[in-house]
């Protein structure tokens, strides 16, 4: 193991703990130069997706893993299943929410996981999503313009760090009361275009960032084809001509994020509609050129679902609460932490627990919001304690990876995506801002 790799502990570590966003950048940047010469290279999969959308092949779906917390541990765990298994097509997401309750912001995120594939000695192009960047109902009610601008800020943020894959979602801002599929869905294509259009203004000269749209929130109702044909038609006709559209977008067939929670805590069982998915994922290829419909919430599904994202040829599913929960409940994860957070949530998140709510109900909601707080506690961990949390969830991403029929896809992705070093510089014209440019094909 070469002395670059080695560092990658000390240098994830000091990631974590530094609070200084000047001192996290200077480091982040020192991650990505190492990436680089190593051949590590963030990308936008893009290329991947317009392929799948002309039919050069499917029948695979790539996985898109939140990771809330041990984020360098158990990207390496995913780094390393992708090597046994020659996959190459895996995603490392976190989503707007998760950004802020995690305390994990973008060039925090995206370096940690440059550095997991720099400690396992990986090569070739990365995936970094920025998932859920979600419209606000509510707030864009009360002034459209100040939440635009609120996502416009975390999109510059996520692509300057490294983020070259946005999934868009404006799906809060679908109008049920109205009966016309089209006038439902007027302000979810209209923002999704406003918002795509400015990726394609900042995003770095040579790289074209993945964006994803979205016509279904998540744990609504179930989405139509009529919903898709008209929220595309409505999304084209907004886009600018010359700009790049969605490369693929997310429905909702019967999932919702974390699952549903029992009274004794544990999770109710989905029934997933994959005859819709199938239908949507196909519509989306056949009629618009996308590269298929995308699965939101699916982690806490039953293990036998899983081989079914591939044989309905969806083209991404996105994992997140399932992981988050194994680490929680590891036989490896102190239990003093354990109660030392559930305690602290007990008084900082009260005034979220509703009445009837059971205890186990409660805290299985609520812990995601204690990462953040504990997040420095739980990277101190010693790094046993971490490497054995990571190795148990290894084994599920192990047999994800299987399942989602991505065994041997590394030379698809290969010949699918360019490579390109992502340099940034200072603009003439505005002192300290940042030119993102890049540095050759590789």
């Amino acid at each position: 193991m070469g002395r670059r790799a080695m560092d990658m502990d000390k240098f994830s570590q000091d990631l974590v703990l530094i609070d200084d966003m000047e001192s996290k950048k200077r480091l982040a940047k020192k991650i990505f130069d190492i990436g680089y010469k190593k051949g590590i290279y963030s990308s936008s999969i893009s290329g991947l997706y317009a392929a799948r959308g002309r039919g050069e092949f499917g029948g695979f779906c790539v996985p898109a893993i939140n990771l809330r917390t041990l984020t360098y541990d158990l990207a390496r765990a995913i780094i390393r299943v992708a090597k046994n298994n020659n996959s190459g097509a895996f995603i490392f997401e976190i989503a707007k929410s998760e950004i802020v309750y995690t305390n994990q912001p973008p060039v925090e995120y995206a370096a940690l996981c440059v550095a997991a594939a720099v400690k396992e000695g990986y090569q070739g192009p990365i995936f970094i999503q920025g998932d859920h960047f979600q419209v606000n109902a509510r707030k864009y009610k009360e002034d459209p313009e100040k939440e635009i601008g609120s996502l416009k800020t975390i999109i510059e943020e996520a692509i300057g760090a490294g983020f070259y894959n946005i999934d868009i979602d404006s799906s809060t801002l679908v109008d049920m009361s109205k009966t016309d599929i089209a006038k439902q869905q007027k302000l979810n294509y209209e923002v999704c275009a406003l918002l795509t259009e400015h990726i394609r203004r900042i995003q770095p000269r040579g790289v074209e960032v993945s964006v994803g749209g979205e016509i279904g929130e998540v744990g609504k109702k179930n989405s139509s084809p009529e919903e898709l044909r008209e929220f595309m038609k409505g999304y084209r006709d907004s886009l600018r001509k010359n700009y790049k559209g969605i490369s693929k977008i997310s429905v909702q067939t019967g999932t919702s994020h974390g699952g549903v929670v029992l009274p004794d805590g544990s999770i109710a069982k989905v029934n997933l509609d994959f005859d819709t998915l199938r239908t949507l994922s196909k519509l989306a290829k056949e009629e618009f050129g996308l590269a298929g419909a995308v699965q939101h919430g699916a982690s806490t599904l039953p293990s036998e679902a899983f081989h079914k994202f591939a044989e309905t040829d969806t083209a991404e599913v996105h994992l997140a609460t399932e992981f988050q929960n194994m680490v929680y409940d590891s036989e490896f994860f102190p239990q003093e932490l354990r109660t030392r957070i559930y305690e602290w949530l007990k008084q900082n998140a009260a005034d979220e627990k509703k009445e009837g709510e059971t205890e186990e109900q409660f805290i299985y909601k609520t812990r995601k919001k204690a990462l953040g707080p504990h997040k420095k506690d739980i990277m101190k961990l010693p790094q046993e304690v971490r490497s054995n949390i990571a190795k148990k969830i290894e084994e599920k991403f192990d047999f994800l990876f299987k399942q989602l029929n991505l065994v041997n896809k590394k030379e698809l992705v290969d010949k699918n995506v360019a490579l390109k070093r992502v340099i940034k510089r200072k603009h003439a014209d505005k002192p300290g801002e940042l030119v993102r440019d890049v540095e050759g094909d590789d």
